[in-house]
């Protein structure tokens, strides 16, 4: 399993389609552990782009902060599992939370149908 985490100043980022990086994530869900982190540079903005970028790396699910209905159905439409309104935190806490099924979503930070990020 493999999660992919947009990020900005080391923390998640709101707006994952203007962010800096990736967390890629390698997890061993029944042992509930990070195996590797590694950190890649985001391709420069385009519409669409990130859902089959992010499965050409193997990405099968992203915590995202907010994400407009449009772009989850792309990362849905290429195999990528989305959570939204995830916390601004460190990739290994939010893993850490995923894994462990307390992490706690709050509002979509792109609640109209209109967000383009």
């Amino acid at each position: 399993m493999k999660i992919a985490i947009p990020l900005a100043e080391g923390k998640l980022t709101m707006h994952f389609g203007h962010c800096a990086s990736f967390a890629l994530m390698d997890i061993d869900p029944d042992e509930k552990k990070i195996l590797k982190r590694e950190d890649v540079a985001a391709p420069p903005h385009q519409p669409g782009l990130l859902p089959p970028w992010l499965a050409e790396r193997g990405a099968t699910l992203i915590i995202a902060g907010g994400m407009g209905q449009h772009a989850q159905t792309l990362f849905i439409q290429h195999g990528i599992e989305v959570i939204v309104g995830a916390p601004v935190e460190t990739p290994e806490k939010l893993v850490a939370a995923y894994l462990a099924g307390i992490m706690q979503t709050g509002a979509n930070a792109c609640g109209g149908h209109t967000c383009e990020h």
